[in-house]
């Protein structure tokens, strides 16, 4: 019988992705070498590296790497932080009473699958061509999954754990703070990393608002100049960074919520 979660499960899980990844890339430094592509089309990693090691010197229009790395961070974990202060409270309240749920339901589903980037020019006349903008495109791209999965998270708990606690003798309040809350909080944390993970793509949709910097700016513009390794460059970032962002958030789920997946 397989058990996932084991520990040796997540060696040899970790040993597998790297393998993956060794290959992948010998994969790719091979084709580079043998010119089995245009460097135009799919630079090797050499050219990436190279590239990196340029920028990191002497800056992408004279902004250094690591500014344009921390814009992006800063815009979207102040977005992301938004989204989960007032999705959760609402989704866990939407999941609790049936009857704002249905009077914002509607809204909600409206506005979830809505691609964000039509939103662009209401962005902007709405909020100008600064910050406010960016952080709002990628808040609203992050909010409605975050509210959709904590609703759902809600209505997930078995009514055996609510019957028990009434049966204790438990209040209202104290049937959310001990028995709604910790059987959520798993799904919640679930629902605000695929969030985060929406919320990142749409990063290079708010930095073509009249952006100067940030790792989205930089492939669009690089991309303008035909920099195909700029542009790798710029998505490996993107990529490593939004890697990053998940396995944090998988961290503190295991601290907050050490029960998940346990039951």
């Amino acid at each position: 019988m397989i058990i996932p979660g084991q520990a040796g499960d997540r060696r040899r899980g970790i040993l597998v992705s790297l393998a993956s990844v060794t290959v992948f890339v010998g994969l790719w430094w091979v084709c580079g070498r043998l010119k089995l592509m245009s460097p135009l089309i799919l630079p090797p990693p050499q050219e990436i590296w190279d590239s990196a090691l340029e920028i990191l010197e002497l800056g992408y229009h004279q902004t250094p790497l690591w500014r344009h790395v921390g814009v992006s961070l800063g815009r979207a974990l102040v977005a992301f932080a938004l989204a989960v202060a007032i999705g959760v409270p609402l989704g866990l309240a939407m999941g609790l009473f049936p009857i704002l749920s249905s009077a914002l339901e509607p809204f909600v589903q409206f506005f979830r699958p809505l691609p964000k980037i039509a939103l662009i020019p209401l962005a902007i006349l709405w909020l100008g061509i600064g910050e406010v903008s960016k952080v709002f495109l990628i808040f609203l791209s992050t909010l409605f999954t975050v509210v959709v999965g904590s609703a759902a998270s809600v209505k997930g708990v078995g009514l055996g754990k609510l019957r028990l606690g009434a049966a204790l003798g438990a209040t209202r309040l104290q049937l959310i703070w001990k028995f709604i809350l910790p059987a959520s909080l798993p799904e919640i944390f679930t629902s605000v990393r695929l969030a985060v993970g929406v919320g990142w793509t749409t990063l290079i949709a708010a930095e073509m608002v009249a952006a100067e910097s940030g790792m989205g700016w930089m492939v669009m513009n690089a991309s303008s100049y035909m920099r195909t390794d700029i542009v790798m460059l710029g998505i490996i970032l993107l990529g490593l960074t939004g890697y990053l962002l998940d396995y944090i958030l998988v961290i503190i789920e295991r601290f907050a919520a050490p029960w998940a997946g346990k039951e």
